[in-house]
C-alpha cells in the first residue's frame, strides 16, 4: 500500500469510477443552479444531461471554490492515517483555490511535523487536469517516493497541452472573455474560438474560426504542431465535451487517423458542472503531451 496520496479536486473532470481505479483521491468544487447548491460531485447529485439542458434552457449558474477548513478536515483524514501528501490544484490562472490548499497545508504541517504535504498548481484544468494527474498515478505506481512525484509535477506540469472550442460564445460572453459586440458578430458569423491554456494557467483566445467543421480540423492540426513527437506522438490523449458528443467523437476520429502511435483510444469525457459553469455547452477540449508552453 502506497504510503502518500496523491489527491486533486473535482474539476479534473475524469469520471468517479476512473478515479476510484486509479487511486486518486478528490475533493469536490460547489456550484449553484438557479441559487441551489450543489457538490460538483462528477455528474452524481447532477447528471451531466440534465445540468447542460437546464443551462440551454437559461438557468443560471456560479461556482465556489473550496475553502481552507474544508482542505483541511480533508487532509487531516489522511495524515491521520500516517500519509504523506501531494495534492494537486486547479490552475490559479483560473481559480484561487490553491491558495486554500496551502493555507491548509501551512497549519497542518505544524500539527503533523513528521509528515509530508505538498501541494501543486497544475497550472491545468478540466480532463487536461485529469491526464497531469494519470501521470503522477503512473509514477507513484512505479514506486516513485513523493518527492520524485512532486519534481516531476512541477518539472513537466507546463508540457501538458490543452486546446478547445465553442460553438457557443453566450458563456465567454458571460464571463467576459469576448466583448459583447464581439459575441454577437461572431454568432452571426458563426465563429467558432480556439483557445488554449497558456504558461500561466490562464484560458486564452489564439484564433477566429468559421464554421464548426473548419475548427475540428484546425484542432488536430494543433496537435500535430505541438504534440510531444508531432504526428509519432505515442502518449495517452483525452478530450472532454459540454453536450456536444458528436463534436468529440468528430475530433476523436481524426486524431486517431492522424496520430497512428497513440497509447491506446482517445478517452472521451464530460466537462464537469464547475468548468461547464463558465464554458457552457457546445465545447469541446483536446489534451496531450507536448512542448513545453512558454506564452
Amino acid at each position: 500500500m502506497s504510503e502518500y496520496v496523491i489527491s486533486c479536486s473535482s474539476t479534473a473532470d475524469l469520471t468517479k469510477e476512473h478515479f476510484e481505479k486509479r487511486e486518486i483521491s478528490y475533493i469536490c468544487f460547489h456550484y449553484y443552479i438557479d441559487g441551489v447548491e450543489y457538490p460538483d460531485d462528477l455528474g452524481q447529485s447532477i447528471p451531466f444531461d440534465e445540468f447542460y439542458s437546464r443551462m440551454k434552457d437559461g438557468a443560471m449558474t456560479k461556482t465556489s471554490q473550496i475553502n481552507a477548513d474544508e482542505f483541511e478536515s480533508y487532509f487531516r483524514k489522511m495524515l491521520e492515517q500516517g500519509k504523506d501528501i501531494i495534492h494537486v490544484s486547479l490552475s490559479s490562472g483560473i481559480s484561487g483555490v490553491v491558495n486554500s490548499a496551502q493555507i491548509a497545508k501551512d497549519t497542518l504541517s505544524e500539527e503533523y511535523p513528521d509528515r509530508k504535504i505538498y501541494v501543486v498548481d497544475s497550472l491545468a484544468a478540466s480532463s487536461g487536469y485529469g491526464l497531469f494527474m494519470d501521470k503522477l498515478a503512473d509514477l507513484r505506481d512505479e514506486g516513485k517516493s513523493v518527492d520524485e512525484v512532486y519534481e516531476f509535477a512541477m518539472n513537466e506540469r507546463l508540457c501538458l497541452q490543452h486546446w478547445f472550442f465553442t460553438s457557443d460564445l453566450t458563456y465567454l460572453v458571460r464571463g467576459g472573455r469576448v466583448s459583447k459586440v464581439s459575441g454577437f458578430v461572431g454568432t452571426v458569423l458563426d465563429i467558432c474560438p480556439l483557445l488554449n491554456v497558456d504558461h500561466e494557467g490562464k484560458l486564452i483566445a489564439r484564433e477566429k474560426i468559421r464554421t464548426k467543421k473548419k475548427v475540428i480540423k484546425r484542432i488536430v492540426e494543433k496537435m500535430a504542431e505541438n504534440a510531444k513527437d508531432g504526428t509519432d506522438y505515442s502518449g495517452k490523449c483525452y478530450i472532454c465535451q459540454s453536450a456536444c458528443m458528436d463534436d468529440a467523437k468528430a475530433v476523436a476520429s481524426l486524431v486517431e487517423e492522424k496520430f497512428k502511435r497513440l497509447d491506446g483510444k482517445v478517452e472521451i469525457y464530460d466537462i464537469g458542472t464547475t468548468i461547464g459553469s463558465h464554458t457552457g455547452p457546445g465545447t469541446v477540449a483536446l489534451f496531450f503531451w507536448g512542448r513545453k508552453r512558454e506564452d
